[in-house]
């Protein structure tokens, strides 16, 4: 009988463990002066743990059956995390999936980003946010999440193992992958897939739920709508067909980047060459044993969550819109996590009461005006995809930034004054936030930071309600919408188990 015990070590004790051991899971706790390891690993009766390389099977492989002759089917339109986790679960239980999606297979997709990396263009169909594997295919590939979503989270992790995802995704407190190393996985689902008879419709954007025949109730196909929270396309379409729509709480704000160096100096208690943990020639070998640091940040002003959000550790900043004359950034880590910067959105909690009017549409509506914004304000360039931008404790002093440190920002940016521009919901209130920031690390507010318009995509500002219990639209039987762009999760982990859910009720099953 296999038993799990629990290890506090020093960061060269948890390393050399991680080589001999069985881990299940880890996390490094950096709240005290010295650093320490989590690990929970895997014991025998006596409590010795397991060797690493042991033959234990770490979890019952997925048993994907043939659905070429299928009676039954399902279309799924997005092939993002939802869209793919549902039909892989739809493949487990017979059923044959039908994906459309957008954009391209992750392959030509790279080919247009890389043209939008280098101010050569967007394409509307293909970029960050759409395309297969959805945003997170380009844009970081962590494994973990806000959502309190319930399920079977293991399942999810396994699956992504599976296909190809290093062990570390199997036990990691914070997973990641990497956006060099995510692509792949996502290529090997799709052929899984079609290898079992499922069908993936690549370029194929779906305007009218009519063309699905989704009140043809003879037909009896269900459909699993699994669309970004940045198809506004789609939103407006569903709202024209009278789905019904309800505008939710988000998040707007900036993306923050530091130098790597001083995140690692401030959050591990490093400063200079002294080292507060004993026992390290150096930062450098210490940073070997426990990577590059992150950081989780959150105050409230005025009544309003001021918090960090997908922190990339040795990451870049991307563009991630997906509409012309708009400007919209997120950021992205490699799996090596090694950039010389640290950024991570900084948001403002928006509530549905801070928007005027009663459209449900609204949040989405507040969103592209501060997207066309930051557009304007970057338009100095001649470039598309440059972005405005301004040294970060300018920012909240109020002065204009005379130039701007390097960035990882490969199209560029631009001096802009974002403390004149933000709206009011929003500048005032990051402010202060970098100020209380500030205070729990000191150093943290310098002019070594830059912060990059805008963060505006960090959660959906719509949500499609459905049924608690059936998973269905609330206004349209057979439809199932499920995971960000419906407003029912946070990020590919919480997307993809909200997919499976969906997939297990059509399948009959209960969750």
């Amino acid at each position: 009988m296999l038993n799990v015990s629990q290890y506090i070590l020093s960061p060269r004790e948890a390393h050399e463990a991680e080589q001999q051991w069985r881990v299940v899971k880890r996390s490094v706790d950096a709240r005290q002066r010295e650093l320490r390891v989590h690990l929970t690993v895997l014991t025998d009766d006596e409590g010795r743990p397991i060797a690493k390389d042991a033959p234990i099977p770490l979890y019952e492989p997925p048993a994907f059956q043939d659905v070429h002759k299928a009676v039954r089917s399902a279309i799924i339109i997005g092939a993002g995390p939802a869209g793919l986790f549902a039909a892989l679960t739809l493949l487990e239980h017979g059923i044959k999936p039908i994906i459309y999606e957008r954009g391209k297979d992750v392959s030509e997709r790279k080919k247009d980003i890389a043209l939008l990396n280098r101010n050569e263009g967007l394409n509307p169909e293909s970029n960050y946010c759409f395309g297969e594997g959805g945003a997170g295919t380009f844009s970081d590939g962590k494994l973990f999440s806000r959502s309190k979503k319930r399920g079977n989270m293991q399942r999810v992790m396994e699956l992504f193992h599976y296909f190809g995802a290093p062990d570390t995704v199997l036990y990691e407190a914070h997973a990641h992958i990497g956006s060099d190393k995510l692509p792949t996985i996502i290529k090997n689902m799709r052929e899984c897939i079609i290898e079992h008879g499922g069908e993936i419709h690549f370029g194929t954007c779906i305007t009218s739920l009519k063309e699905l025949k989704l009140k043809n109730y003879e037909l009896r196909i269900p459909v699993i709508l699994a669309i970004g929270h940045s198809a506004h396309d789609t939103y407006r379409m569903l709202a024209a067909e009278g789905v019904a729509l309800e505008t939710k709480g988000f998040a707007m704000g900036v993306r923050a980047e530091h130098p790597q160096e001083l995140i690692n100096q401030l959050m591990y208690h490093l400063k200079g060459d002294r080292l507060r943990v004993t026992g390290y020639r150096n930062t450098d070998e210490l940073i070997g044993y426990v990577g590059n640091a992150s950081y989780s940040l959150v105050t409230q002003v005025d009544g309003r969550g001021v918090y960090s959000f997908c922190m990339c550790p040795g990451g870049h900043i991307v563009p991630a819109g997906s509409t012309q004359g708009t400007c919209v950034v997120n950021g992205m880590s490699a799996s090596h996590r090694n950039s010389p910067f640290a950024n991570s959105g900084m948001v403002v909690q928006i509530n549905p009461e801070d928007i005027e009017g009663n459209d449900p549409l609204k949040g989405l509506l507040y969103q592209e005006e501060l997207e066309r914004l930051a557009f304007q304000h970057s338009a100095i360039s001649s470039q598309p995809s440059v972005a405005p931008a301004q040294r970060l404790r300018d920012f909240v002093e109020g002065k204009a930034s005379k130039d701007l440190p390097k960035c990882s920002y490969l199209p560029g940016i631009v001096p802009s004054r974002l403390d004149q521009w933000l709206p009011t919901h929003i500048g005032p209130r990051l402010q202060q936030g970098f100020r209380d920031f500030d205070r729990k690390y000191p150093g943290f507010l310098t002019n070594e930071a830059v912060i990059v318009g805008v963060e505006s995509r960090s959660s959906s500002a719509i949500r499609i309600p459905r049924d608690p219990e059936t998973l269905q639209s609330v206004s349209q039987p057979l439809l199932y919408p499920c995971g960000e762009g419906a407003g029912y999760a946070g990020g590919i982990t919480s997307s993809a188990l909200d997919g499976i859910n969906a997939a297990l009720k059509i399948a009959g099953l209960a969750q």
